[in-house]
């Protein structure tokens, strides 16, 4: 039996491409695709009403030019943020936040890595000290990286003093970039946002916070953001991180996401690998996605 080859949006563009006119499926089979795609209601409309006014304009009934079109608007749309990591900060802290389940610990270990093979010393501190589980998986994660970790001193330690113990140690030792592991769930919403802005006052007694990157796994989709919402309004969140992105079926959700946050996706991440987090650039993704 011949594998199924997995859906993607770039295979149902070369479809569409491989017609001879844009006629009225063509227009039903792309606003499927978008859907699909995980756009969302909302951009797809705007999308496919912005390609019938472009494709009217232009008296075009090439699927090429459709194709080209789209592409430029989704560009345009994705670079209407900053997406470059802010880290100039010496030294640069990075908070990162985000519900447990999202695979955020995970995350801080690519990150780690992304950084250090730009030639920057990193060390993570596991603050993250409500979860007997996640010193010990923060540690590994450090390891692979090979990067420096700070761990509490006692079991159940006040992440705030974990941070402020990270931040000491990175000014003491010259290390460039600190990257902080956060809580995602305490037994109540506001707990947990008390322990984030305890966390922050402390550390910007010694530093300013470079970052606050907010960790989404982007399979889960809109109800991942309804998840996170607590973090959005309260965190101070400056970056988007997407975690178990497949560019070519979900891609669309980079754009969803950005748009109704008003916050700029940084990094995605799309694999299991240490190496499987990468900068995002609007560019290379519409490119990627669109085939």
């Amino acid at each position: 039996m011949a594998e199924r080859t997995p859906w993607s949006l770039a295979g149902a563009l070369r479809g569409l491409r491989g017609r001879k006119t844009i006629d009225d499926s063509t227009w039903e089979d792309l606003e499927e695709a978008l859907l699909v795609a995980d756009f969302g209601p909302d951009i797809t409309e705007a999308l496919m009403a912005q390609m019938r006014a472009q494709v009217a304009k232009y008296s075009t009934t090439d699927p090429e030019d459709l194709n080209r079109m789209l592409r430029e608007a989704l560009e345009e749309r994705l670079a209407k943020h900053d997406t470059t990591l802010k880290l100039s900060d010496r030294p640069a802290v990075v908070l990162v936040v985000g519900v447990n389940g999202v695979g955020k610990t995970t995350t801080i270990g690519k990150l780690a890595k992304f950084v250090a093979n730009s030639g920057r010393s990193v060390v993570v501190g596991a603050a993250d000290t409500f979860r007997a589980a996640a010193v010990d998986q923060l540690a590994t994660w450090a390891e692979r990286a090979g990067v420096d970790i700070v761990r509490p001193q006692m079991e159940g330690q006040d992440p705030s003093a974990v941070a402020y113990q990270t931040v000491e140690w990175a000014i003491a030792h010259g290390t460039e970039i600190v990257i902080i592991d956060t809580a995602g769930r305490l037994q109540t919403k506001s707990g947990l946002m008390d322990e984030l802005s305890k966390i922050r006052r402390v550390i910007e007694k010694q530093a300013p916070i470079a970052e606050v990157l907010l960790v989404l796994d982007a399979t889960t989709g809109q109800n991942g953001l309804a998840q996170a919402e607590a973090f959005l309004e309260h965190a101070g969140v400056t970056g988007l991180v997407l975690t178990k992105l497949d560019g070519s079926a979900k891609g669309g959700f980079v754009l969803a996401v950005q748009e109704r946050t008003g916050i700029p996706v940084k990094l995605v991440g799309n694999g299991e690998g240490i190496g499987d987090l990468a900068g995002f650039t609007p560019h290379a993704f519409a490119a990627a996605l669109i085939g």
